[in-house]
C-alpha cells in the first residue's frame, strides 16, 4: 500500500484541502509535515465549509488518523482553538497525534515577527505576522522550545530564559519595545500542557509502523513549491520546505518509503504576499479570477494576486518534487472566457527562456510568453467524467498536462466535496 506526498505546485492556495479530503476515505493517516498557522486549507463538505490552519485535512474523515509532524511549528493557542471549533461542530478530534519534537511558537516569536516586518518597510517580505519565521529561526539556532518541553517545567524555564536573554536585547535596543518576562511566557505555555498531553507521542515510530503494516499514509504540505525556503522565490518564501523532500525530514520517514508525489495545480495562478509573479493580472481579468474563484486567503483574509496559468513554474515543480501526478483544481473558474492565455515561456532581456531562471534577478524581470487556447462557456460543475467536459475544456487540460510534465489524475470542477473528476486513482 502506498505512502503519498500531496503538495502545492505553485505558490500555495491551490486547493490541497480538497485533494486531501478526496483521498480521506481511503487513507489511514494524514500527516502535516511543515509550516504553521500561516497556511490554510478550505474543505467543503455538503453545505458546510471548514477552514483548517494547523490541523491536517484528514481530521474531517472519521476513519483517518491526523498527525502533526515534527517539522511543523505549533501555536498552542491556535491549535486548541481550532480543535474546540471542530468539536463544537460535531467533528471528533480525539485521534489527533502531535510529534513531541515539533517546535512551539511563543508570544515573543509573534512580537518579533510583527515588529521586524514593520521595520523592513518597503522591503518587507509579506509574512502573516504569526511568528512562524522566528520560530523556525530559533529551531535552527538551537534556541527553540519543543512540544515535549511543556511537560518539564525546569527545562522549559531554562530554555525560555536563554531565549529571552537574546530576544529582549533585540526588542529593547533595536525596536524600542518593552521586554517580555520569563514568567509571562512560561505560565502561558504551562497552561497548555494538560490540554495537549493526550495527543503527544513519537509520531515517527507510529508512521513507520503504519507503513510497515500496509496502511495508507498521506503527507500533506502547506504553502507551495515556489514558497520553499530552498527552492522557492527567495527571499519571498516561507521558512520551511513544502517540497517533497520536506515530507521526509518533517515527518521522520525515509525517501524510500514514498510511492507517489502528487502536485496540486490551480487552472490559473495565484500568490499571496510580496515577490515576483510573471503572469500577474492587474486588470479586469485579474479581478474576475479573484471574484469568481473566491481568491482570499484562508488564514489571512488577504486578496490573492491572480494571473494566468504558468507552465514554466509547473515544469519546475515537477522537476524539484519528482511529481508523479497532478490534481488540477478550479477548472470551473475559467468558464466564460473566449480565449484562455497560458504562459509557456518567459522573455528575459530579449531571449526566450522555457525553464525557471536560476537567477533571482532574471526571474524578477521575466515577461510571460503566452499561447492562447480556446475557452468554453458551458457550466462544468456537474461533470462527473472527463468526457462530460466540453471539448475546449478537455483540450485545455491536455495542453496543461503536456506542458507541465506529469499526467493529470483528477480535476476539480467546483468547490464541493463531490465536484471532482477522478481520471485515475492515486492509490
Amino acid at each position: 500500500m502506498p505512502a503519498l506526498v500531496l503538495l502545492g505546485a505553485q505558490w500555495g492556495d491551490e486547493g490541497k484541502g480538497k485533494a486531501t479530503d478526496l483521498l480521506g476515505g481511503s487513507v489511514d493517516y494524514v500527516v502535516r509535515f511543515q509550516g504553521g498557522n500561516n497556511a490554510g486549507h478550505t474543505v467543503v463538505v455538503g453545505d458546510q465549509k471548514y477552514a483548517l490552519h494547523l490541523l491536517p485535512s484528514g481530521i474531517l474523515s472519521p476513519g483517518c488518523t491526523p498527525v502533526i509532524g515534527n517539522g511543523v511549528v505549533i501555536d498552542p493557542k491556535v491549535l486548541l482553538s481550532e480543535l474546540s471549533g471542530l468539536n463544537e461542530r460535531g467533528i471528533d478530534t480525539s485521534k489527533l497525534l502531535i510529534s513531541a519534537n515539533a517546535h512551539l511558537i511563543t508570544p515573543y516569536h509573534q512580537t518579533l515577527d510583527k515588529v521586524a516586518e514593520r521595520f523592513l518597510g518597503k522591503r518587507k517580505i509579506g509574512t502573516t505576522g504569526r511568528g512562524i519565521g522566528p520560530a523556525y529561526a530559533d529551531k535552527i539556532n538551537r534556541m527553540g522550545i519543543r512540544v515535549q518541553d511543556l511537560f518539564d517545567e525546569s527545562i522549559l524555564r531554562q530554555k525560555v530564559e536563554a531565549a529571552l536573554d537574546h530576544k529582549n536585547q533585540v526588542l529593547a535596543k533595536l525596536y524600542n519595545r518593552r521586554a517580555i518576562t520569563v514568567n509571562q511566557v512560561v505560565d502561558e505555555l504551562l497552561d497548555y500542557a494538560p490540554q495537549l498531553e493526550g495527543f503527544v507521542c513519537d509520531t515517527t515510530l507510529v508512521l513507520n509502523d503504519a507503513i510497515d503494516a500496509g496502511k495508507v499514509v498521506l503527507f500533506e504540505g502547506g504553502q507551495g513549491t515556489l514558497l520553499d525556503v530552498d527552492h522557492g522565490t527567495y527571499p519571498f518564501v516561507t521558512s520551511s520546505n513544502p517540497t517533497a523532500g520536506g515530507a521526509c525530514t518533517g515527518a521522520g520517514v525515509g525517501p524510500t518509503r514514498i510511492n507517489r508525489v502528487i502536485g496540486i495545480l490551480k487552472a490559473y495562478t495565484t500568490r499571496v504576499g510580496a515577490g515576483p509573479f510573471p503572469t500577474e493580472l492587474l486588470d479586469e481579468d485579474g479581478e474576475a479570477l479573484r471574484r469568481i474563484g473566491g481568491e482570499f486567503g484562508v488564514t489571512t483574509g488577504r486578496d490573492r494576486r491572480c494571473g494566468w496559468f504558468d507552465a514554466v513554474i509547473a515544469r519546475y515543480a515537477t522537476r524539484v518534487n519528482g511529481l508523479t501526478d497532478f490534481f488540477l483544481t478550479k477548472l470551473d473558474v475559467l468558464t466564460g472566457w473566449e480565449r484562455v492565455p497560458v504562459c509557456v515561456a518567459y522573455e528575459i532581456d530579449g531571449k526566450r527562456v522555457e525553464e525557471m531562471p536560476a537567477s533571482q534577478s532574471d526571474f524578477h524581470h521575466a515577461k510571460p510568453v503566452y499561447e492562447y487556447l480556446p475557452g468554453w462557456s458551458e457550466d462544468i460543475t456537474g461533470a462527473k467524467t472527463f468526457e462530460d467536459l466540453p471539448k475546449n475544456a478537455r483540450d485545455y487540460v491536455k495542453a496543461l498536462e503536456e506542458m507541465s510534465g506529469a499526467p493529470v489524475s483528477a480535476i476539480g470542477v467546483g468547490p464541493g466535496r463531490d465536484e471532482t473528476i477522478q481520471i485515475s486513482s492515486f492509490l
